[in-house]
């Protein structure tokens, strides 16, 4: 183990549906993920539960209707996803998959690479990103989806919807007070407590889409790529 303390930290907040998005591990993505990653910052990565995580919500509301334990379950599933990711790593990441950000911040200082999932149920992985973000004193927080930037309305649903390709902190509040619903499992732009967490810390976003992977090594290094970057109120 060697110390990474003089290098720059960045957190990747990555999309469960980007490691797992169909149901079987998606492989071709995270060996992608993995050459991409080569460099001598110091990374922070938060995963989510994507589609593992939403299958497991929707058989346990069969039969129980109670939030809480969903979102615990949902909390479950985004450590199994962050357990894949540090054997992706193995040569570089702590093998453990850290469920506090002190912790994480602390092995930080010996593995160049730190992983987490979920921490509480009610908190996203977004939220999660921004604490961790802050607690290693990165500067930069990534988030990767199967969603390209952030948009004005879910593209998905909407083939005329509009990408910002540079936005404002109180731009995505809006945005994400508007699709946060705070139910276990949903999908969102960006979470409202994680927008307000950044925009106290000032912290630079950039949103990448896992078709437009190449543009994380713009985005590690702060430069423009095709995706949204958030910088200022």
């Amino acid at each position: 183990m060697l110390s990474h303390t003089s290098h720059m930290s960045v957190v990747i907040s990555l999309g469960g549906s980007m490691v797992n998005g169909t149901g079987n591990p998606d492989l071709a993505f995270l060996k992608k993920f993995k050459s991409l990653l080569k460099g001598k910052e110091n990374i922070g990565i938060v995963v989510g539960g994507g589609k593992l995580a939403r299958d497991y919500v929707k058989a346990a509301s069969n039969f129980s209707k109670n939030q809480f334990w969903g979102d615990s379950l949902a909390v479950q599933a985004t450590r199994l996803n962050a357990a894949l990711v540090t054997r992706v790593f193995k040569e570089e990441a702590c093998p453990v998959v850290f469920q506090d950000f002190e912790s994480a911040a602390l092995a930080s200082k010996e593995y160049r690479i730190v992983v987490m999932g979920g921490t509480i149920p009610g908190i996203t992985t977004d939220t999660d990103a921004v604490l961790l973000a802050e607690a290693m004193d990165a500067k930069r927080l990534i988030n990767i989806s199967n969603v390209d930037g952030v948009y004005d309305s879910d593209p998905r649903k909407n083939k005329k919807a509009k990408m910002f390709k540079k936005m404002s902190y109180t731009q995505l509040m809006g945005l994400a007070n508007a699709s946060d619903t705070r139910k276990p499992g949903t999908n969102f732009v960006f979470d409202v407590i994680a927008c307000k967490l950044a925009a106290r810390t000032k912290m630079e976003l950039h949103f990448v889409g896992g078709k437009n992977i190449l543009d994380l090594s713009k985005a590690l290094k702060g430069q423009p790529h095709r995706g949204t970057t958030i910088r200022g109120p």
